[in-house]
């Protein structure tokens, strides 16, 4: 797992036109009105992710086109720029687009804390990260290209909105595709079933997921999971039992919220956790009482690893601190980024919690 993310800074991005030295905790919960700003925060994760995999052509125009993603259109803002810290490494670059709206890479710079800016790519349509990250250090064997590289590879944007019958997750996937959880979790029934099957490995991570589940859906038992022969692939799906019967339930008798309750489970409490979870909106489809369940699986996986969450769940939020809700604002047409502050809160705490204050306007304006 690589290193968490501790700050950032973003500058001409959708709707964030300036945020500079954010700082990022283990745990970092984003509320904010519709279109304030948040799905544009976590998309800056997708998008390093996609120019660290060498997949940036392809991330603009899965989206349409590169000129979408300027602050108010490249007339206005010709360039986008983001910075990002990891401990003693840092990295930034600078994005424009081109005559055939494609992103192009202007500038790409990485810097250890002792030294200076090193340029290591200009005007190229991708990331240079993959082949800075074998490049010793100044003081050490691995260099900065090798921890940006191996944190933000190791990162994942899991989106579970999709539960639809024709989803991949509620389809056989062939067993060897176990490696880590997808960020769509198409591969979830191999996934649970090498947990399951690699004895006593995973043992232990397998049951938390199993109890998890119970907690929410009680009428689940276990995972089948029994892989069948597909000409010569071996595949499996996401079979499973009821309590006080031993018939073989599919994945479509289970509801939406069951399913992406099931993924959410698998996902934060897995084994070797991913170097960031990012997660927009999780509590879609669930019920009270599995939004609380939720929020302690996500308070539990922030102390192996660092979490960013965006909700619109006034219940989700008050499993949480002040200081670990960033509020998102548009002002003047432009995303704002505040941390809550405890003092700040502590008169009006006294009698309300976090999600009464927020739906009665006192932490998000209007």
């Amino acid at each position: 797992m690589g290193r968490a993310l501790d700050k950032l800074s973003i500058a001409g991005y959708k709707t964030i036109q300036s945020l500079s030295d954010f700082e990022l905790k283990k745990l970092n919960v984003l509320i904010g009105g519709n279109g304030a700003g948040k799905s544009n925060f976590i998309e800056v994760f997708r998008l390093l992710r996609a120019m660290v995999d060498q997949k940036l052509g392809k991330f603009a125009l899965d989206r349409g086109s590169a000129d979408g993603f300027f602050f108010n259109g490249p007339k206005q803002t010709p360039e986008i720029k983001m910075h990002f810290t990891f401990g003693d490494n840092e990295y930034r670059f600078t994005l424009t687009t081109s005559a055939d709206e494609r992103f192009l890479i202007a500038e790409e710079q990485q810097k250890y804390i002792k030294g200076g800016w090193r340029t290591i790519a200009s005007t190229e349509f991708e990331s240079a990260l993959q082949q800075r990250k074998t490049e010793a250090g100044i003081e050490y064997s691995k260099g900065v290209g090798y921890y940006v590289y191996n944190a933000v590879s190791n990162w994942m944007v899991y989106h579970f909105h999709d539960t639809s019958a024709t989803v991949p997750m509620r389809k056989y996937e062939i067993v060897e595709d176990n490696a880590r959880l997808r960020a769509d979790a198409s591969n979830i029934a191999p996934f649970l079933l090498k947990l399951k099957s690699e004895s006593p490995f995973y043992d232990e991570e397998y049951e938390r997921i199993v109890d998890a589940i119970r907690l929410v859906i009680p009428f689940f038992d276990d995972f089948l999971l029994e892989p069948r022969q597909f000409g010569e692939a071996e595949k499996v799906r996401l079979t499973w039992t009821q309590k006080g019967s031993d018939y073989p339930m599919q994945p479509y008798h289970l509801s939406d919220g069951s399913i992406r309750f099931i993924c959410l489970a698998t996902a934060l409490l897995q084994p070797a956790l991913p170097s960031t979870i990012l997660i927009d909106e999780p509590e879609l489809g669930l019920h009270p009482y599995a939004i609380e369940v939720l929020a302690e699986l996500i308070r539990e996986a922030s102390e192996r690893t660092q979490v960013v969450i965006s909700t619109q769940s006034p219940a989700l939020v008050d499993c949480f601190a002040p200081d670990e809700v960033i509020v998102v604002n548009r002002k003047q047409g432009a995303s704002t980024f505040e941390r809550l502050s405890e003092d700040d809160l502590s008169q009006w705490l006294e009698d309300y919690s976090l999600g009464e204050l927020w739906c009665k306007n006192v932490i998000v304006g209007a």
